[in-house]
């Protein structure tokens, strides 16, 4: 089963999605489970999980409701305060719904590069695992040294790397984003998402092979068995259509075995997020 286990639903609010500036026209709009379906379809995809892009309760409300009503929506990673004093209480709620698999906080937006450190935000995280939860990570290469302390806080505990931390495609460095995942990759019970590549790329002139040396890296660190393929939709409409965003990781894993390729297009995900 093919599975992508990276995208977004939102109806557009320009308050609330100002992060869409002008530069955005093409996803300034509404994009539903009516509009991804037949486009997973057309793809050979047969599900997906759904990830918050909005920090409030409403979305992860919003992201349920929605998978209730489409079952290829597999599973929801959706947001809630993890700082909050009664943190517990409410994952407690949450996991009463079969589809919430876990949660994100947009840690890249923080102007501490520490954010992940802080004693509020780890008990919160501390309390995940109680519920059978995972955690995305949603940093900058800049944050990666704090993201190494924090996952070896954790041990026991499903993390996942988002966008593979977002290196500089555009200039091809990767020396010290690369030591970074490397040294993160040494814990096991971190994963790896292949996904958003493009849009951290130049839009309108990126070709699959800017990608292939980041995608040596993380292969080599983190293995077969620990990389998703996630499409970043609608947001990788920026740079690509989803046949091409696909492809490009279709494409580089073609080296591997047959087994080794479902699990990354498919298995990782739902094994990490027990789909």
């Amino acid at each position: 089963m093919v599975i992508d286990a990276h995208q977004h639903f939102w109806q557009y609010d320009p308050i609330r999605d100002a992060w869409i500036d002008d530069s955005m026209q093409v996803i300034r709009g509404d994009f539903f489970p009516e509009h991804l379906e037949p486009v997973l379809a057309a793809n050979g995809v047969h599900g997906c999980v759904a990830v918050q892009a909005d920090q409030s309760e409403n979305e992860t409300a919003f992201l349920l409701d929605l998978a209730d009503k489409y079952p290829f929506i597999k599973g929801v990673v959706g947001w809630t305060d993890l700082r909050h004093p009664a943190v517990r209480e409410h994952l407690a709620a949450y996991a009463t719904h079969p589809k919430l698999k876990g949660f994100r906080h947009i840690v890249q937006g923080e102007p501490d590069n520490n954010f992940l450190l802080g004693d509020e935000f780890c008990r919160g995280i501390a309390a995940l695992a109680d519920f059978g939860f995972s955690y995305d990570i949603l940093v900058y290469p800049k944050q990666l040294t704090a993201t190494a302390a924090f996952v070896k806080k954790f041990p026991d505990h499903r993390f996942v790397i988002d966008h593979v931390a977002k290196p500089d495609f555009k200039t091809g460095a990767l020396d010290e984003w690369a030591a970074h995942m490397r040294h993160i990759a040494q814990s096991p019970n971190v994963y790896c998402k292949l996904s958003g590549l493009v849009t951290e790329a130049d839009w309108q002139h990126w070709q699959p092979e800017h990608f292939e040396p980041f995608l040596d890296v993380v292969l080599d660190c983190f293995g077969p068995n620990r990389l998703m393929f996630g499409s970043d939709w609608p947001v990788c409409l920026l740079a690509a259509e989803y046949s091409e965003v696909k492809e490009i990781i279709t494409r580089y894993i073609n080296k591997l075995s047959t087994s080794e390729q479902n699990n990354i297009m498919g298995g990782n995900a739902i094994s990490f997020y027990h789909l």
